[in-house]
This record gives structure tokens, C-alpha cells and sequence, in this order.
């Protein structure tokens, strides 16, 4: 298992740069998940870690390695795809077995191997069976075990749930949780665009945006402390509310105009020279709770509602080209759909952004990104 440093990556397809300055230290066993919009280059990284791409500018070491010229297969690293890629005339054993022989290693060592990942994928019941005759869950555990008998320094992942339908996603996603218990010192990258993989997945979360690196976190680090606009509304579902406002008084506790004619008091002491600064107020949906008239953070008549048992998202009407504001509320709330609703929301779960950055970053440098406009 292997310890990744990735040292100023570029990647460039003549003038058109995908990737910019991609900074990262990987430790061994750690599980890193990159997530991002469609494009934004979180396949192209991997794949220049695997050594399918080229890598345009900058180092990468594996285990202290620099591998920027190294061939992929004396990387160390096995890649399960999304398509598979099973030999169809092979059984499963034979799948798995083929990388072990072309390696020319004993019969007795490939047994073993096989053996050892078809108990931790719970194979054995599938040896002799062809890749046609298993479920696409099936089959993907078949494209792990193969990756598993090779032993690799890395194991890379490129969104290996995207072909199986939402049940075998949720049950494929605790089988991968649960060979990362059982592979503890296992070096894992795995790219999805699927939040619920990546927060529930993962040891840390790389979110890329623009070209580069919006934010590195633990999961909730992500959720709960955004570093910047981009990540508050791409983490999470629904997306993170973004109300303007405008800082009104500084100190312990902010006080903060909100447009809608509200106010919210954020959870960090201002300085002086925030007074009058034109800001977004971040809440998310589900950080809502119904308030009156005089305390609240947000009012708006509301234009939809939709009940889903447990709780109803309410979605109020939007205000000139801005994304409908989004409430959650616990519960069943039909009758609120064309009415005028207040809500507020806990001081310390409001987030206050600054030119698309959190005010509570103020002494930690965060890169420019590209984000949605409001």
C-alpha cells in the first residue's frame, strides 16, 4: 500500500488546460473520493495517476516514486472501470486469474489469491459461473476481485456504480464500505459524481471545480464548514441556500440585513472594515425551521410543495434570475403552498460568503473559482 503526492499536476490538450496546479497528499489507506461537476476533470486525474493519460506539467510519487514516465503497469495500481471490462468467454475464476498468470506466478500462489478475494467479496458460490449469467452487482464485485489478486499499491476506482440501478448502487456502496474495513492499510481513489458515495465513502473529499481544487475535506468538513460558494451548494441535497445581504454591524455576533427584509446573525466575530459589505447568507434547507415576522432570515410566498413523509421541501418564489430559495421542514406541510411563510435558522448553521468566499476562512487563502452566478 502506497503513500501519493501529487506536486503542481497539470493537464493541457494543446491550448485548452483542464487541470491547473492539482496539489495533493495522499496517505496510505485512506479512501479519497473526487467528486465535481460534469468536466471538470475528475476522470483525467485518475486516469494520469494510472498512467492512461499524460501527465502535461508538475510530479507525481507513489511511495516516494516519481512515476510521471513510468509505464502503467509497473505502477502498482489496479483500475476497475464502470463498464467492467470482464473477459465474456472466461468464468469468473478465470477472470480473476488471467493478470496472476500473464505474471507467471505458481498455480499454487494464483489459488491463494483467488481464494482470499472471493472471501472478502463473498465470490465463492460465482467461480464457475460467466460474466452473462450475473447480476451487474455481481459483476462489478467480479471487476474488484480481479483488481484484489493483483495486490496493487493503489487501487482506482472510476465510478464503478454508474451502470447499476438505484438498489444495487445502495448495496454495491455498502459492499465497497465494507472491503475497505477489511483492507484497512488500502490506498483507495475513487471518482463519482454521486454525493451519497462520496460523503459516505469517504476518509476525505476532493471537490474540483474550474480546473482545480475548490476544497479537501473530510465529509462533513464540506458540509458543515464550505470553504467557498462552489462546494456549499455542490455538497448537499438540496443545494445550499444563498441569500443576499449586507453586514450591518460587526463584533461577537454579526448582525446581517438580508435582502427578503430579514435578518440573520452569523456564528464568527466580524472586524470593523466588514461593515457595509455586500454578502450571500448560506443556510441549507434542512437547517430551516418556521419562525414569525420578527425573527426571521428569510420570507417568501410559497410556489411549490412536495411531501415526502418525513419531511416537505418547500420552494418559494424566485427573485429575478436567482435559483428558487428551498426550505425543509419536518413533518407534512401541504396546506403552505401559496402563502407566506417566515423562516430562520440556528445562528450557527448560517454561513456567510464574501466575493464567493466564507467569511469564516478569512485568514486561510482560497483559490478563485469558477461558481454559479446569483
Amino acid at each position: 500500500m502506497a503513500d501519493l503526492l501529487l506536486t503542481g499536476i497539470d493537464k493541457s490538450y494543446g491550448s485548452v488546460d483542464v487541470l491547473k496546479d492539482i496539489n495533493l497528499d495522499i496517505k496510505k489507506g485512506e479512501l479519497i473520493v473526487f467528486v465535481g461537476p460534469s468536466g471538470c476533470g475528475k476522470s483525467t486525474l485518475l486516469r494520469m495517476i494510472a498512467g492512461l493519460e499524460k501527465i502535461t506539467g508538475g510530479e507525481l510519487q507513489i511511495d516516494g516514486q516519481v512515476v510521471n514516465d513510468i509505464p502503467p503497469s509497473q505502477r502498482g495500481i489496479a483500475m476497475v472501470f464502470q463498464s467492467y471490462a470482464l473477459y465474456p468467454h472466461m468464468t469468473v475464476r478465470e477472470n480473476m486469474q488471467f493478470a496472476l498468470k500473464i505474471a507467471k506466478m505458481t498455480p499454487q500462489e494464483i489459488e491463494e489469491r483467488v481464494e482470499r478475494a472471493a472471501k472478502i467479496l463473498q465470490l465463492h458460490n460465482l467461480l464457475d459461473r460467466l460474466p452473462k449469467a450475473l447480476s451487474g452487482g455481481q459483476r462489478q464485485r467480479v471487476a474488484i476481485g480481479r483488481s484484489i489478486v493483483r495486490d496493487p499499491k493503489v487501487y482506482l476506482f472510476d465510478e464503478p456504480l454508474s451502470n447499476l440501478d438505484a438498489a444495487l448502487r445502495v448495496a454495491t456502496r455498502i459492499e465497497i464500505a465494507q472491503l475497505k474495513e477489511a483492507m484497512p492499510n488500502s490506498t483507495m481513489i475513487y471518482v463519482t459524481h454521486d454525493q451519497v458515495e462520496a460523503m459516505t465513502l469517504a476518509s476525505r473529499i476532493v471537490v474540483l471545480a474550474g480546473g482545480g481544487v475548490a476544497q479537501v475535506g473530510s465529509p462533513l468538513d464540506l458540509y458543515e464548514r464550505p470553504e467557498n460558494e462552489f462546494v456549499a451548494q455542490f455538497i448537499g441535497s438540496p443545494a445550499m441556500n444563498l441569500i443576499p445581504g449586507e453586514i450591518t454591524g460587526t463584533g461577537e455576533q454579526t448582525t446581517i440585513a438580508v435582502e427578503s427584509g430579514g435578518t440573520a446573525v452569523s456564528n464568527y466575530p466580524s472586524q470593523p472594515d466588514d461593515m457595509g459589505k455586500k454578502v450571500n447568507i448560506g443556510v441549507r434547507p434542512e437547517d430551516f425551521v418556521s419562525s414569525d415576522a420578527e425573527n426571521r432570515i428569510y420570507t417568501g410566498n410559497v410556489n411549490i410543495t412536495e411531501a415526502l413523509g418525513e419531511v416537505t421541501l418547500l420552494y418559494f418564489e424566485p427573485q429575478g434570475d436567482r435559483d428558487p430559495v428551498i426550505g425543509k421542514l419536518q413533518g407534512i406541510h401541504k396546506d403552505l403552498r401559496g402563502k407566506e411563510v417566515h423562516l430562520t435558522a440556528d445562528p450557527s448553521k448560517v454561513h456567510v460568503f464574501h466575493e464567493t468566499q466564507s467569511l469564516l476562512y478569512r485568514d486561510r487563502p482560497v483559490k478563485q473559482i469558477a461558481t454559479k452566478a446569483h
